[in-house]
């Protein structure tokens, strides 16, 4: 079987960004953008770009970043998926075959779990979602670099907490909403919710009752807390992983002045770590569903 090569439009995408990763990166060092210390380069990290009052209530703060880039991500897929419809016919393209083959896997995994062809559309249509999207943030957040956002707090003299915004180029990649507890909490909450209703409508009211009743019904408060507690469990694996993938880029990048090693480690945490976390996400959503059908 004869290789693929690269095209040549694609040696030079290539070569330019590499060009210009370079000379970002020369220049945040001649220019005095680096934290002089790794602890000033960490002293931010758990701090987001919230905006909004800061002693209102909590639904009246929003995370710019996480809008902006959940939109980017939206518009992304929606542009894959148009061109893959445009270019769909009998003998597949390479996009059509990547798209056919990546939802026929997951489809197999929905089928085993859930036989029941009325339930297994829509937890496949729901489980597929969540996987494309949580997948694609997971790349474009680990894996390419881009414009990140450094906040750091101070005080005003009314005891107003004001966040300083500054905007760097190429030494962290771009904000993944899945890096954002509420963005994971959401879709956790959503699964939950969907795997409840299905569990009443298939089994009804008073047996979906009696199932926390089960196997003794002294275990009712354990039963109940453990139904609470998968939607927790689901965002904060989500959350802790990219989070945590994060800081170890950038605390391993600060050492090697975000040059080099970073491109190595970003493609780790957003190729590997980062589908396999969007695979977890969507195989747990099944795992969820299943468990109230059956």
């Amino acid at each position: 079987m004869a290789k693929k090569k690269m095209s040549t439009k694609a040696k030079i995408q290539l070569l330019v960004f590499l060009i210009a990763y370079v000379v970002v990166g020369v220049l945040n060092v001649k220019l005095g953008g680096l934290p002089p210390t790794p602890g000033e380069a960490l002293k931010n990290v758990a701090n987001r770009w919230i905006v909004g009052p800061s002693s209102g209530p909590w639904y009246t703060r929003i995370n710019p970043m996480t809008i902006i880039m959940s939109w980017v991500i939206i518009g992304l897929i929606i542009w894959f998926a148009k061109s893959v419809n445009k270019e769909y016919s009998i003998v597949p393209s390479n996009k059509q075959s990547f798209a056919e083959s990546l939802m026929e896997f997951v489809y197999d995994i929905v089928q085993s779990s859930i036989p029941d062809e009325r339930y297994a559309k829509i937890t496949f249509k729901l489980a597929m979602t969540l996987f494309i999207y949580i997948a694609v943030a997971n790349l474009i957040g680990g894996f390419i670099p881009g414009i990140s956002v450094d906040v750091s707090k101070t005080i005003a003299e009314n005891g107003e907490v004001v966040r300083n915004v500054k905007f760097v180029l190429f030494s962290d990649t771009w904000f993944p909403p899945t890096a954002d507890l509420n963005t994971n909490l959401t879709y956790a909450v959503m699964v939950f919710l969907i795997s409840q209703y299905f569990g009443i409508k298939v089994k009804g009211i008073k047996a979906w009752l009696k199932g926390f009743l089960e196997p003794v019904p002294i275990l009712l408060p354990m039963n109940i807390i453990g139904e609470l507690a998968k939607p927790v469990s689901h965002s904060l694996r989500l959350f802790g992983n990219i989070t945590g993938g994060g800081i170890l880029v950038l605390t391993l990048s600060y050492f090697v002045k975000y040059m080099f090693l970073p491109p190595f480690l970003w493609g780790y945490f957003g190729i590997f770590s980062g589908l396999i976390q969007a695979f977890v996400f969507s195989t747990l959503t099944i795992a969820y569903i299943s468990s109230q059908l059956a």
